[in-house]
């Protein structure tokens, strides 16, 4: 689980400070408010990580297929005139390993990435565990370990390309931190329009793609290790009062192909998903997001509520919530709903004593905005009943301003009717 992050000119950051996450992290605030590149720079490092062994920069900006793509060095840098990037994060491991015959649960990585004539390369990284600290070191005389002064050839921005061996410190550590990002996954808020039809080639998809274009070789790969998937994604569904219930056949005679019908109501006709409301198709990918991925998953999600009315968006925070508490999960979202912030507001208020209640420490929000192109974030204060003392002024608007004005133009026509 991601504890901690924190970065240096990323983007509308020159610096974010230290955002403290928790087991459901969400971000909030106006548009272009800062936002999303958090989110990304967790991608950023998810996708540099999951290159093939043969890639070897820093870092992997992407492009049209990868979770995120930002162009270059020089796209990302705050304000484009600084030479330096640099990201700090901490996590709590799912399994403890053995350092240095310490047992380490909790590790930090911090990374700086610079531009040295028009060369982006890599200036230091470290890990830190209990009082113990391992890295590498741009010098005069190359790249060298920070303790040993051993000479070395980094790997991306986090590792060395030549070992001592599988069980030295540093690729042990170098391995902790790409099992954690082989745990992240990602939705994004715009999601693939429902299809008349859809082929599956029996594969076996890690989650369902960054618009939910995976979403039906998730579901028939979950039914052949006999996961309940399925059953999970119906319950939520008829809670959300999007539909009663739903069928994904093979088409008799085609070979590999498949439709996906869905029964609005009981007792109702079967219909094709892209003949009912657009919401459906929607959150269909992100439940399935939330049920296939494995137990213990990060799962970041970009406006997960996006094409849902206001009730459903309330039922979807409880779909976050039993993600977290009985999948072990993390949820690192971004949101402009009020309604599923409020939602979260009761749960915490009503506690973990309730089915449905979350502790408030097992929640993070922070409130973005923007000044003169520098963002900044003020975590949310939260107490043990819900309340959140320093609620930003128009955080989702003036609603009592709207009421007031509404009730003045009211009167207004009224004496002018008489």
């Amino acid at each position: 689980m991601i504890t901690e992050l924190s970065a240096q000119n990323f983007k509308s950051w020159q610096s974010t400070g230290a955002l403290q996450f928790a087991p459901l992290t969400g971000f909030f605030g106006a548009n272009n408010s800062g936002k999303t590149s958090i989110l990304q720079l967790l991608l950023l490092l998810k996708q540099t990580v999951e290159q093939p062994s043969e890639w070897n920069e820093p870092l992997y900006f992407g492009d049209g297929g990868s979770p995120v793509n930002l162009g270059d060095f020089d796209t990302v840098i705050h304000r484009h005139n600084n030479s330096r990037l640099h990201i700090l994060l901490w996590c709590k491991l799912l399994e403890k390993i053995a350092i240095r015959e310490n047992l380490t649960e909790f590790l930090s990585f911090s990374t700086s990435i610079i531009k040295k004539s028009e060369t982006v390369m890599l200036d230091h990284f470290d890990y830190t565990f209990g009082k113990h600290n391992l890295g590498i070191e741009l010098t005069d005389q190359g790249y060298k370990t920070r303790q040993s002064n051993i000479s070395v050839t980094p790997f991306r921005c986090y590792g060395n390309s030549n070992p001592l061996s599988s069980r030295d410190s540093l690729s042990l550590l170098q391995k902790a931190f790409e099992d954690l990002f082989s745990r992240v996954h990602y939705l994004g808020p715009q999601r693939d329009d429902p299809q008349h039809g859809y082929s599956w080639g029996e594969s076996h998809p890690k989650d369902v793609g960054r618009r939910g274009e995976k979403m039906i070789s998730a579901l028939l790969s979950s039914r052949i290790q006999n996961r309940s998937t399925d059953e999970q994604i119906m319950k939520w569904l008829q809670r959300l009062k999007l539909i009663d219930s739903y069928a994904l056949n093979s088409v008799s005679n085609v070979e590999q192909n498949y439709e996906f019908l869905i029964r609005q109501y009981k007792d109702g006709p079967e219909v094709g998903l892209t003949d009912i409301g657009f919401g459906v198709s929607q959150v269909l990918p992100l439940l399935t997001l939330c049920y296939y991925a494995p137990e213990g998953s990060i799962l970041i999600l970009e406006q997960p509520e996006a094409h849902l009315h206001p009730k459903a968006q309330s039922e979807l925070a409880d779909v976050l919530i039993d993600v977290v508490k009985n999948r072990k999960g993390q949820i690192i979202l971004e949101s402009h709903s009020e309604h599923l912030l409020l939602r979260l507001m009761r749960r915490i208020a009503e506690g973990e004593e309730c089915e449905e209640g979350i502790s408030v420490d097992q929640t993070a929000f922070h409130f973005c905005e923007i000044d003169n192109g520098n963002s900044r974030a003020e975590q949310l204060k939260v107490d043990e009943y819900g309340n959140i003392s320093n609620w930003p002024k128009d955080f989702f608007g003036d609603d009592m301003g709207d009421v007031a004005e509404k009730t003045k133009a009211e009167m207004k026509r009224r004496k002018a009717n008489k």
